[in-house]
């Protein structure tokens, strides 16, 4: 019998279900992976957004991590939401002692709500001590631009652009989500030293898009360890997430922006 992938999130929490840790596991379910998690940050959060943020030490982030990785083989891991310089440091760390075949870094900086998530200490560590270090990054276009310090891309040029930038800074391969573009298609580029791919869905009618973002990575660490290459990756979490999307409106969570649906083919 095939033994099943073990994938770890290392993230903050979101209490309402839609991002985070909570959307992680969800998405390691759903796409037949057992999941683990690490918490770096406690948020209080809920479709309207963001309304506080509580670091967990980096003593017990230590701590959950060797809990975790002295025991388990783990196949593929997320990182998520990172609140401080002092936590991507020791995150940062710790994931140089064992050797998972797959990174995954969320470059959670900006709640879809607009909420600030790291100060500019957090954003140069992130750059420059914990990119180096993943398989693939996938940044939306204004993480992308703070990771730069450049303007917002405003087309699909100059993603590419500035995703051929962070390639320089260290990562094997970058995701650039072109979501934040207008137009009735969603573009995606995958960028690596040997490729750039486009990949493209329509634009889904629903408000509830809560956790996207965070949805996407999960999947991308998720399956990983099946497929031959991110281009591959890429292109199945996509037709799931789309599905995922299509089915939101079924879901009644809050009255801001809810989460898309995790278990459509279940429920």
């Amino acid at each position: 019998m095939k033994r099943i992938n073990n994938i770890l999130s290392i993230a903050g929490s979101d209490p309402c279900g839609g991002a985070g840790i909570q959307a992680d596991l969800k998405t390691f379910s759903a796409l037949g992976t057992y999941g683990t998690s690490v918490l770096t940050s406690l948020v209080a959060q809920n479709t309207y957004g963001v309304q506080a943020v509580y670091p967990i030490s980096t003593e017990f982030i230590i701590q959950q991590l060797n809990s975790i990785l002295s025991d388990v083989q783990i196949d593929s891991a997320k990182i998520g939401l990172l609140c401080q310089a002092a936590i991507i440091r020791v995150v940062a760390a710790e994931l140089k002692q064992y050797s998972i075949p797959w990174l995954v870094l969320d470059t959670v900086m900006v709640a879809k709500s607009g909420d600030q998530l790291l100060d500019k200490d957090a954003v140069r560590c992130l750059r420059d001590e914990l990119l180096p270090l993943v398989s693939i990054i996938t940044p939306n276009l204004p993480e992308a631009a703070v990771l730069l310090g450049c303007t917002l891309a405003q087309d699909e040029n100059q993603m590419c652009q500035q995703g051929r930038k962070l390639l320089k800074l260290g990562s094997k391969a970058v995701v650039m989500k072109g979501g934040h573009l207008m137009g009735i298609e969603s573009p995606d580029w995958l960028i690596t030293s040997q490729e750039e791919l486009r990949f493209t869905s329509p634009r889904i009618d629903t408000k509830n898009t809560h956790g996207t973002g965070c949805t996407l990575s999960a999947a991308l660490a998720a399956l990983r360890p099946r497929y031959k290459d991110w281009a591959e990756t890429l292109d199945v979490a996509k037709v799931w997430l789309q599905q995922a999307l299509l089915h939101a409106n079924k879901l009644h969570v809050g009255q801001g922006v809810g989460p898309i649906h995790h278990f459509y083919g279940w429920w």
